[in-house]
C-alpha cells in the first residue's frame, strides 16, 4: 500500500534528514516508526501526504507515484492525526468530525451523519459531545475526535505523529488500546511516529527502529527485542527488552501443561478456592498471564479456549519457554 524507493531528503544547508529509504507498509499493517528526536521519522511520514517533498527517490501509494498526484486531493485521500490535535476551536466536535467530508463536497447532511457514526465508534456519544467545543472536552476526548476526524471520510491510509503524547499516562494507555480496537475493526494502513519504545512495540504489527536518516531494522516487535539487528538496536530498546517481550509474545498451547488430575479445582490451593485466579483465553500477552500470576500465589493459570474449555495451565516454566520460543531465530527458508 505505500512503498518507499530509494528515498533521500536532504535540506538546502547540506542537512539529510533521510537517506536512501526503502521499506513498504502492507494494505491493513500498522508500522511504527521509532526513534530519538531529529532521526527522520517525522519527515518520512510527511512525505507520504506531500509536506515534504522527497530529494530523490519514489514514495508510493497503493502503487501510484504520489508525486503524480495534486497535494491538496493526495491529502483530503489521507487521515493525518496529530499531538496537538489541531481542532478548530470555534467549530462543535460534530462539524470538526465533518471537516473532510465537507471539504469533499458531501452534502452536510451526510457529511453530520457520517460525523456521528464515527463519533459513537470512538467512543464519544454525538449527542452528548456532538454539540460541545474542544475547549469542553479533557485531553483524552480531543484526542479521539481527531482520530473520527481523520477517519470521517474512509481513507486507505492514516498517518499519526505522536498521537497520545500530549496526555498522561493512564489516559494513554487507555487511547492506545481504544484505538487498537478500532484497528481491528476499521483495518486503515497505518504509519505511527513515536519516540517512545513501548508504545512501538505494543501498537506495531511491525516497527522500523530508526539511526541517523536510516532504519536500522525493520521487523515485528518480537523478533526486533528478540534479536536486535545491530549494537545501536539493542541499545536503543533497552536492557530490559526481555520484559517488553512479555507485552508482545501471546501465551499458546505450547506454552500449557496439561490440567491436573481432578480438573480445573485442582490448580488452587488444596483445601481452598479463595482467591483463585480467573482463567485467561489462550492468546493474552504473557505480560498480562503474568500479572495475573504474580497476584496470587498458585503458581500456575488455567488457559481456556474460544469455547470456555480449558486447554492446559501456565506456570512460570512455561513463561519462560514461551520468551525463549519468541526470540529464537526463523527457521531458514528451503532451498
Amino acid at each position: 500500500m505505500i512503498r518507499f524507493e530509494h528515498v533521500t531528503k536532504r535540506y538546502p544547508d547540506g542537512t539529510t534528514a533521510v537517506d536512501d529509504l526503502s521499506f513498504e507498509v502492507a494494505e491493513g499493517e500498522l508500522v511504527t516508526l521509532v526513534g530519538p528526536s531529529g532521526c527522520g521519522k517525522t519527515t518520512t511520514m510527511m512525505m507520504v501526504n506531500r509536506l515534504v517533498e522527497p530529494t530523490s527517490g519514489r514514495v508510493l501509494v497503493d502503487g501510484q507515484d504520489i508525486a503524480d498526484v495534486d497535494p491538496v486531493a493526495l491529502r483530503r485521500k489521507i487521515g493525518y492525526v496529530i499531538q496537538q490535535v489541531g481542532l478548530f476551536p470555534h467549530r462543535t466536535v460534530l462539524d470538526n468530525t465533518a471537516t473532510v467530508p465537507a471539504l469533499l463536497g458531501w452534502k452536510k447532511a451526510a457529511a453530520r451523519a457520517r460525523a456521528a457514526e464515527l463519533l459513537d465508534l470512538v467512543g464519544l456519544d454525538p449527542a452528548v459531545y456532538g454539540s460541545r467545543y474542544p475547549a469542553q472536552l479533557s485531553g483524552g476526548q480531543r484526542q479521539r475526535v481527531g482520530v473520527a476526524r481523520a477517519l470521517a471520510a474512509d481513507p486507505p491510509v492514516l498517518l499519526m505523529d505522536e498521537p497520545f503524547g500530549a496526555v498522561d499516562p493512564v489516559v494513554r494507555e487507555r487511547l492506545q488500546n481504544e484505538f487498537l480496537a478500532l484497528q481491528a475493526t476499521v483495518r486503515k494502513t497505518v504509519l505511527l511516529v513515536t519516540h517512545d519504545i513501548e508504545e512501538a512495540v505494543r501498537m506495531g504489527d511491525r516497527m522500523a527502529v530508526y539511526g541517523q536518516g536510516r532504519i536500522e531494522q525493520f521487523d515485528a516487535p518480537a523478533t526486533v527485542l528478540g534479536a536486535p539487528a545491530t549494537p545501536y538496536v539493542a541499545d536503543f530498546v533497552g536492557s530490559d527488552r526481555g520484559l517488553k517481550r512479555l507485552a508482545v509474545t501471546p501465551v499458546t498451547e505450547a506454552d500449557l501443561e496439561p490440567v491436573p488430575a481432578g480438573g480445573p479445582a485442582a490448580t488452587d490451593t488444596p483445601g481452598s478456592r479463595d482467591g483463585a485466579p480467573d482463567p485467561v483465553p489462550l492468546g493474552t500477552s504473557l505480560k498480562d498471564a503474568l500479572a495475573v500470576l504474580l497476584q496470587h500465589d498458585k503458581g500456575r493459570l488455567m488457559v481456556t479456549g474460544d469455547d470456555g474449555r480449558p486447554l492446559g495451565v501456565l506456570t512460570p516454566e512455561g513463561v519462560h519457554r514461551a520468551l525463549r520460543r519468541a526470540s529464537a531465530p526463523a527457521p531458514a527458508p528451503a532451498s
